[in-house]
Order: C-alpha cells, then sequence, then structure tokens
C-alpha cells in the first residue's frame, strides 16, 4: 500500500509541518520482528500509522535501520539514525530533525511506528501545547489515571538538533531527560474508550489492537 495524498494547505493557512514515524526499535518482545510491518486489519500497522498521520502532516519518512529496502513500497523517504549502535528513539528523533532542516522547515513532529491509532489532532494539538523552546510532546491518563507521556510522539523544533546531537554523543539516551531540559509542553489526550497511544510491544497487544481496529472507522484504503 502506498501514502495517502498529502495534504495542501488552505489559503490562509500555514503549510503542515514533516512528520516522521519512527520504526528504528528492535522489537525485541516480538521476537526481532519489524513491528510495522506486522499485519492489522486489512493492512501493516504502518498502513496505519501513515493513513493517521498523512492528513495532519507532510511530507512524510520513516525512521528505521538495517535493509532499508524492506520499506520501498510505502514510497516515502527512510532516514537510517545518524549514530551507530542503536542509541534509542532519541537518534530517531535527531535523524527527523535532520531531515526536516534540510527541507526548511522549523520544526517536525514524530510518532511511533507500532502506534496505529494516534490522534487526528496530533499535530495541532502538538503547536497548540508547545513550550517556551517550540518543544511538546503528547500525554494521556495511565488506568489509574496518572497522566503518563509518550515523547516519541513529539513536536520537535529543528533549532534544537545540534543540542540533541551533543547530548547523543555525551552519552544520554532518556529521551524525558532531554525533553524536560528544553522545558516542553505537554499536550493531553483521553483515554477512553481508548488510548489513541495504545503501543505493540507483544502478541498479546497485537490482538488487542485488532479488537480496537474492529470498532474503529476504517482509515486504510
Amino acid at each position: 500500500m502506498t501514502a495517502p495524498e498529502s495534504p495542501a494547505p488552505q489559503t490562509g493557512q500555514p503549510a503542515p509541518l514533516p512528520g516522521v514515524i519512527l520504526a528504528g526499535g528492535r522489537g525485541t518482545r516480538m521476537g526481532g520482528a519489524d513491528k510495522g510491518l506486522l499485519p492489522l486489519a486489512g493492512g501493516r500497522l504502518l498502513d496505519h500509522v501513515i493513513a493517521g498521520l498523512a492528513p495532519q502532516c507532510a511530507p512524510l519518512a520513516i525512521n528505521a535501520n538495517g535493509d532499508l529496502a524492506r520499506f520501498a513500497d510505502f514510497a516515502l523517504p527512510v532516514l537510517p539514525d545518524p549514530l551507530p549502535d542503536h542509541p534509542g528513539p532519541l537518534a530517531g528523533v535527531l535523524a527527523a530533525l535532520d531531515w526536516a532542516a534540510g527541507l526548511g522547515a522549523g520544526a517536525v513532529v514524530t510518532v511511533a511506528a507500532d502506534t496505529p491509532f494516534l490522534p487526528p489532532d496530533l499535530a495541532a494539538r502538538l503547536g497548540a501545547a508547545a513550550g517556551p523552546e517550540g518543544l511538546a510532546v503528547a500525554a494521556s491518563p495511565d488506568a489509574d489515571g496518572v497522566v503518563r507521556a509518550h515523547p516519541t510522539f513529539g513536536l520537535w523544533p529543528t533549532a534544537l538538533r545540534h543540542d540533541l546531537r551533543a547530548a547523543l554523543e555525551g552519552g544520554l539516551r532518556k529521551v524525558m531527560a532531554w525533553v524536560d531540559g528544553h522545558r516542553a509542553g505537554q499536550a493531553i489526550w483521553p483515554s477512553r474508550p481508548f488510548d489513541p497511544f495504545f503501543n505493540i510491544n507483544t502478541p498479546e497487544d497485537l490482538a488487542e489492537a485488532g479488537r480496537i481496529a474492529a470498532l474503529q472507522p476504517r482509515r486504510i484504503r
């Protein structure tokens, strides 16, 4: 399946920001499988993520490592981590920032490849929640009502890419440690009837995603 057409900005509206799908994880709890390529509701996880993000962001790209040809039929640029040895999701964010800066964009939106039900207002609400340095992350309440951040769903100003690179080269790996250091804003979504940031880490999660998808309007063709 190919990506939906990118949204055209309306007259008087700002152009959409670029978006990057972070698919650089190793999928260890799924037996090393490429989680974004797992089947779900008539497509793959990435098909659902692309369908949710394309109306909000343009252009789109995928952050991934290894043999990049496995993503060829998505017809999107594939951005490997700019640092070796799989340093974690912050390296994917840095890849997104470098790519967006090359496009001349002031910021980029990132989402996770294993979260097929991302909100349709993600980019807009992240922009509205941006902190003083222009950074924002998504959040939702857990089962106990405690609000938890989902920092792979974020709005990242390209002006911070050099700081992030230096932090990674200095050994930083915790996303929230860097996010909190830059006074990120937080956009909070409700987690009922289901958490839009529900992510798939195990075969049981994939089965649950299938049950959720069966109750949602179909987003992929």
